[in-house]
C-alpha cells in the first residue's frame, strides 16, 4: 500500500517571524522537500499569523502548480486550520484563504489562537451540525475533506455520518505515551479507530508528535495514507540536514 508522507513547513516560517525579512526562505525549504521526494507539503494558516501567512499558502499554492508545468510531478497540498476563523487584520478568514488556493485536501482542525498547537479532535456530538455544510461546500468544490478526530470510536462513527473523504488521527497521546506501559493499550485505540474509519469508506492520515522513533509502530497500522509530519522532522534536520531528515522519514513510511 502506498503512504504518503506530508511536510509541514509551519516551523520553518516560525523561525523566519522571529526575525525580519524572509530567513529562512519558505519557498526554498518547500522546494527542498519536493526535490526530495515528499509527496505533499502541509501548511496551517492561524489568524494570529504565528507563522504560515495567507502570502505563504498562495507562494505555495503557486509553486506546487509550477512543479506540476515544469516537471509534471504532482505534489499534494494540504491546508489545516480552524473553518470558523473568521477575518482579523490581515487575516483573511480560514475558509476564504482555502477557497482562493483550491488545495487538493483541506484538514479541519479545532484550534484556538491560545493554544500553543492542535492538541485534540473534534467532538462531533457538539459540532457536527456547524461542521456539516462546510464540509459539503468544500467537497462541491472538488476539495478532499480530512478531520483532525481523536481516536474515539463513537467519534470517528460520527465522522463518517458526516461524509468525509478522510480522518486525521491526533497521534500526540501515542506519542506521548511512547516508552511507557501504557503504550500498548493506546496503540489499541487507534488501531480500532484506523479500522472503523475504513470499513466506513474513510481514508485514514495520521499527524502530531510522529518521529523516527515511534514511526515504525505506528505504521503497522493497515490502511493508513498519509502522514503529516513537521515539528521532529526539522528538529531532525538540524543535525541530519534537511535532505537527509526527509530521506529517513521516508524510508520507515514507504517500507513499514
Amino acid at each position: 500500500m502506498k503512504r504518503s508522507l506530508s511536510i509541514n513547513l509551519n516551523k520553518i516560517a516560525l523561525i523566519r517571524n522571529s526575525r525580519e525579512g524572509n530567513y529562512p526562505d519558505l519557498l526554498a525549504h518547500a522546494d527542498v522537500c519536493i526535490k526530495n521526494g515528499v509527496d505533499g507539503i502541509t501548511v496551517h494558516p492561524r489568524p494570529d499569523l504565528r507563522h504560515i501567512t495567507p502570502k505563504d499558502v498562495y507562494d505555495l499554492s503557486n509553486l506546487i502548480s509550477n512543479t506540476k508545468k515544469v516537471t509534471n510531478k504532482s505534489i499534494e497540498f494540504n491546508v489545516e486550520g480552524n473553518p470558523f476563523a473568521s477575518k482579523k487584520n490581515n487575516y483573511p478568514g480560514f475558509i476564504e484563504i482555502v477557497n482562493s488556493v483550491m488545495p487538493h485536501q483541506c484538514t479541519l482542525v479545532p484550534d484556538t489562537t491560545s493554544q500553543l498547537t492542535s492538541d485534540h479532535g473534534f467532538d462531533l456530538k457538539v459540532n457536527s451540525d456547524k461542521l456539516y455544510p462546510v464540509i459539503q461546500n468544500l467537497k462541491y468544490n472538488g476539495i478532499r475533506v480530512c478531520l483532525f478526530m481523536d481516536p474515539e470510536e463513537e467519534q470517528v462513527r460520527l465522522a463518517g455520518e458526516l461524509e468525509v473523504d478522510r480522518i486525521e488521527l491526533f497521534t500526540g497521546p501515542y506519542a506521548a505515551a511512547w516508552g511507557k506501559e501504557d503504550i500498548d493499550n493506546i496503540f489499541e485505540k487507534y488501531l480500532i479507530s484506523a479500522s472503523i474509519a475504513n470499513e466506513l469508506g474513510m481514508g485514514v492520515n495520521a499527524g502530531h508528535d510522529l518521529n523516527l522513533l515511534n514511526l515504525t509502530k505506528f505504521c503497522s497500522i493497515p490502511g493508513l495514507k498519509e502522514f503529516s509530519i513537521g515539528h521532529a522532522l526539522i528538529v531532525d534536520a538540524i543535525s541530519m540536514g534537511l535532505d537527509k531528515a526527509i530521506e529517513s522519514y521516508i524510508k520507515i513510511i514507504k517500507s513499514s
